[in-house]
């Protein structure tokens, strides 16, 4: 029979950094630095939000559950990450492994949606100004939320249905820094057609749809801004979009140059560097981008300096 003298995989061997052993003290620092710059930074921004009466509002609303969203993204994966960057090879057990796909898949998913209802509040803000207020009302923003965080746990739910039935005998080691989705489905000896179908469809559903209403929105809202006869309404109207279209595009290109490219235009230690881009470099700079150039971060952030 089939599979009779295999030996199955209940666990793996998550490499981890450990092919680049000439500057590994140095790539721990860096990915010690990046960890607690994400933490620091978005954590900053939920508490000159909560703090700041002013900055109370759907856009700021939003953006404290994508802050909140960064933390957690960065925390399924830098800890095991730092912990093991010493040891030869971490073991991880399936279900675990699994665990962490859920979890990462759903930030990721979680991000798309995030942004995407970012968009419609910027659609909402720049062409229906009358109407912002009744249409984005705190019900509809809790709504819009609740379902963001919602949905996005369920998109992982049925590749980790169909993986933990998966075989696993031909290999036990994952050539990456933590349990990626691809990497534990490249490593079945079960057949991977039905899982590989289920990701296109969730794929479409939970990634081409969002990025397709988010630049549907940002169509409409710069053909609004360019009739606006003033230059000082179209710079204000710019304005309130600007930061949320920067971290879009950062966010869309990191993935799609990621995951879009040819396989045989890829090596497993590109692909790693690779998809530190989105793990670490779209967290970290997602604070950076919205607060670099707000006055009412600046200001607020003043007065918490000055309270003691």
């Amino acid at each position: 029979m089939e599979g009779e003298n295999q030996t199955v995989v209940t666990e793996f061997i998550i490499v981890g950094f450990n092919d680049f052993p000439q500057i590994i003290v140095p790539l721990f620092l860096a990915f010690l630095l990046i960890y607690f710059l994400v933490l620091v930074g978005n954590l900053l921004i939920m508490v000159i939000i909560y703090y700041n009466a002013q900055l109370h509002t759907p856009m700021y609303f939003f953006l404290t559950n994508l802050a909140f969203l960064d933390i957690c993204y960065t925390t399924i994966i830098f800890p095991n990450m730092l912990a093991h960057f010493f040891l030869e090879g971490t073991h991880i057990s399936l279900k675990r492994c699994l665990l962490q796909v859920f979890f990462f898949s759903s930030m990721m998913s979680a991000e798309f949606l995030l942004l995407t209802v970012m968009s419609y509040d910027r659609y909402v803000a720049i062409c229906n100004p009358l109407r912002y207020v009744k249409t984005m009302n705190d019900v509809v923003c809790m709504k819009l939320a609740a379902g963001c965080w919602i949905f996005s746990f369920i998109d992982p739910i049925p590749h980790i249905v169909l993986i933990y039935r998966f075989s696993f005998c031909r290999s036990h080691t994952i050539n990456h820094f933590f349990c990626d989705l691809t990497a534990v489905i490249n490593l079945s000896c079960s057949s991977t057609r039905t899982v590989q179908t289920a990701t296109y469809i969730l794929g479409f559903i939970f990634g081409v749809t969002p990025f397709a209403l988010t630049i549907a929105s940002y169509i409409l809202i710069i053909s609004t801004i360019l009739k606006i006869r003033s230059k000082g309404g179209r710079r204000k109207a710019f304005s309130t979009c600007g930061s949320h279209l920067t971290v879009v595009i950062l966010f869309y290109g990191v993935i799609l140059s990621t995951y879009m490219r040819p396989p045989s235009t890829v090596s497993v230690k590109n692909n790693k560097v690779l998809s530190l881009l989105y793990v670490a470099v779209t967290p970290l700079c997602n604070p950076i981008v919205y607060s670099l150039k707000n006055r009412d971060f600046k200001t607020t952030l003043r007065k918490i300096k000055n309270i003691k």
